[in-house]
């Protein structure tokens, strides 16, 4: 295949190139620095042209590339730390340039690297593909951006691009070269400083450099993708601190670490499940090893990474750095006293000269150290004028005659004078340059946080939109959603109740948990796996932190991030004792508020509701639902409640498992009676229409149900799985 590789020349297009290449494809590579000359090894052929020039065209058309792997996020040929502003502009006008030269031909893939920091803030869950993305500065938007023209690009014009987003790239750098990932910066400030700055309210995850040029290349060697876009990430989290001491537990040494875990919590990992489902995915570098091999080259060439200044470089070296900062405040005073010798021999050869004799070398010596260096060297030039004058003067008349010549003191003056006034302009000058150059970068500061306030604004103004348009948080709107609970059966109201409140609150990872006796709770529904990890069976009280805002009526959010505690929680009680536990767990940081809370309670109120209805319903028909003497379910309530049950597990939002008892001569009654001693609370016994006595289990698969039957035959009762048929 033809590859061509667009990027500049850096770690991750040498890794690519020697992938390619190991691989049999022919490379090519567009570097976008124009007028530069270098070239790779293994390279067929190298182009150095600007991504916006009209040649671009013409090199894609010559090449018919197969592959297109565009570096985006990782091309270090874009400035974005001084010129921010103006990259962004020339950064999307390369990406259209490039799509619109591609799109012509009609054929192959266009793989465009994008990368985590396309995403800002705080992110509970892994960031999925699905997610919006939330940029902020000049790059990341830029990179997002263009993200949305290869989109744009794929579903109007059909070309077949391809969005990577990696997360955390880190590597061997090379050397003297400056990276911007988590591990560098950390082995760098060791280096220099002798200590690490990190907080553990910093989570993250990081994928080795080979690893995410393996998984980049499956991407490109498969044909056809299915989805636009995927995550690449090794989803091993960690965070600053932790990193910090695996730094120092390989640096060796006495590496002190400082904690700077203040301020909010700012998660950031991408979700990689799409891109394992569907190419497969082995991580072989994890971190332990990774940040070896980083530490232990950047130890080797460490005189490459550090300044002579630093305070963890070597003895000689920061002796050498004391030495060169002397001589260069020296340099100037020795150029001027060079100068003055060969002004002094100057105006001896010409003393008495017809051509040369009004001609004052000492003052052209003095206006040139004055311009040159400012009103310090004036001054001092100018004492070696005067030093060199009376040595002159020496010569012919007394030192005595020299002092009383009020000649003399005239010349002096005026020496000083000149020198000091041209000097002071030229120092004057100098500092409004320099006054300009930060007034500059102080204004670029504040475009920066202009850039980041409107970014806020208009995510407000979105919001509010939103909810104009959709009105989704309106009591009324609220009322309307949760009000279609009263059109399922009182089976159903719990198993559709978690997948409202889902819904009105924006979440995927919802669970319902139904109150069982005064210390545990179970499992009713979940819409999804994330909202089952608690189990199907909690001790609430235990959860102190969560039980004592729930006790008091009062809506639980987890500001600390601890993992085994959902994001959000609300009871719903039911004269004064507690039913139901509702728990979110897929909610972003920034949307744990107030207004969330005040959104919980209402909705959990209009839940109760709706229970309360239903249960208000079945009790009233209790004497018509049960085989009379019995708590066996007849054959009309317990079909529906099985119904219910197999829906809801088709839509996944519960798991349960039927059983057929062999109740034997004595009859379903004797069974039923022996049986519910060895139930939980949520299950339920009924007979279908064949007669025979059944099992309903809640929140038990087919997998895990062994325990049960167990159980009955121990009681003196076969049972085995029915089919959902049944």
């Amino acid at each position: 295949m033809n590859v061509l590789l667009i990027g500049d020349d850096n770690r991750l297009v040498d890794a690519m190139i020697n992938k390619f290449n190991k691989s049999n494809h022919r490379i090519y590579w567009l570097t976008g620095q124009k007028g530069k000359k270098f070239s790779r090894k293994h390279v067929f052929e190298t182009y150095h042209f600007s991504y916006t020039d009209s040649s671009v065209k013409d090199i894609i058309e010559s090449v018919r590339p197969d592959i297109v792997l565009f570096t985006g996020a990782y091309d270090t040929g874009f400035d974005w730390k001084h010129n921010g502003q103006e990259e962004a502009l020339r950064y999307t006008t390369a990406v259209v340039n490039i799509l619109t030269a591609y799109s012509m031909l009609g054929e192959g893939k266009f793989i465009y690297l994008s990368s985590q920091e396309v995403f800002d803030g705080s992110y509970a869950n892994d960031i999925s593909e699905a997610a919006a993305v939330a940029a902020k500065g000049f790059k990341a938007p830029a990179v997002s951006q263009g993200e949305g023209i290869c989109s744009n690009y794929r579903e109007i014009q059909g070309v077949n691009t391809v969005v990577l987003r990696l997360d955390h790239i880190y590597g061997i750098p090379e050397k003297g070269q400056t990276e911007g990932d988590p591990c560098f910066e950390m082995c760098l400030e060791a280096l220099r400083t002798g200590k690490i700055s990190a907080s553990s309210r910093k989570r993250f995850s990081m994928l080795y450099l080979n690893d995410a040029v393996e998984l980049i290349y499956k991407v490109a060697e498969k044909e056809e993708a299915e989805y636009p876009c995927y995550h690449i990430s090794s989803m091993e989290e960690i965070d600053g601190l932790s990193l910090a001491e695996i730094v120092r537990d390989k640096m060796g040494g006495e590496i002190a670490i400082i904690d700077r875990s203040v301020g909010e919590n700012q998660r950031v990992i991408l979700d990689g499940r799409r891109y394992q489902e569907e190419f497969g995915q082995d991580i072989f570098t994890h971190y332990e090893k990774g940040v070896d091999r980083v530490v232990q080259y950047m130890k080797q060439y460490s005189d490459t990474f550090l300044k002579t200044g630093d305070a963890g470089g070597k003895w000689g070296g920061k002796t050498w750095y004391t030495i060169k900062r002397v001589f260069k405040s020296l340099v100037p005073f020795i150029e001027s006293f060079i100068c003055f010798i060969l002004f002094y021999l100057l105006n001896q050869q010409t003393v008495g000269s017809q051509y040369f004799d009004k001609l004052d070398f000492y003052l052209l010596y003095v206006l040139l150290f004055a311009i040159i260096h400012g009103q310090q060297q004036a001054i001092f030039s100018a004492l070696l004028s005067v030093v060199g004058y009376c040595m002159q003067q020496a010569h012919v008349h007394s030192v005595y005659e020299v002092l009383l010549d009020y000649n003399t003191y005239v010349w002096m003056a005026q020496l000083f004078i000149v020198g000091m006034a041209v000097g002071y302009m030229r120092d004057y000058l100098r500092h409004i340059r320099e006054d300009n150059a930060e007034e500059v970068r102080r204004l670029y500061e504040k475009i920066e946080g202009i850039a980041e306030i409107n970014d806020s604004n208009v995510r407000m103004k979105q919001n509010f939109e939103a909810q104009l348009v959709n009105q989704k948080d309106s009591l009324g709107k609220i009322y309307e959603i949760t009000s279609q609970l009263d059109q399922y059966g009182p089976e159903e109201v719990l198993f559709y109740a978690a997948q409202m409140l889902g819904r009105l609150m924006d979440s995927r990872d919802v669970a319902v948990y139904l109150v069982v006796n005064d210390d545990y709770a179970r499992l009713y529904s979940a819409t999804s796996a994330d909202a089952r990890r608690l189990g199907s069976s909690i001790q609430y009280t235990a959860m102190d932190e969560m039980y004592d805002e729930l006790r008091e009526g009062r809506v639980y959010i987890n500001k600390t991030m601890a993992e085994h505690l959902p994001l959000m929680a609300s009871a719903v009680f039911a004269e004064d004792e507690m039913q139901l536990i509702l728990m979110l767990w897929g909610i972003p940081w920034q949307r744990m508020t107030l207004a969330e809370t005040n959104r919980l309670t209402i909705i959990g109120t209009l839940i109760q509701n709706a229970l309360v209805r239903a249960s208000r319903y079945l009790e009233s028909l209790r004497q018509q639902r049960y085989v009379e003497g019995t708590n066996v379910l007849n054959e009309e309530a317990f079909t529906k409640l099985v119904f219910a049950f197999l829906e809801a597990r088709k839509k996944g939002l519960t798991e349960c498992a039927l059983l057929e008892i062999q109740a034997g001569r004595q009859g379903y009654e004797h069974a039923a009676d022996v049986l519910s001693a060895n139930m939980r609370s949520t299950d339920y016994l009924g007979v279908l229409e064949n007669g025979k006595l059944y099992a309903l289990l809640s929140n038990t698969n087919e997998e895990n149900v062994g325990g049960v039957i167990e159980r009955f035959r121990t009681s003196g009762y076969d049972s085995l799985v029915k089919e959902a048929e049944v």
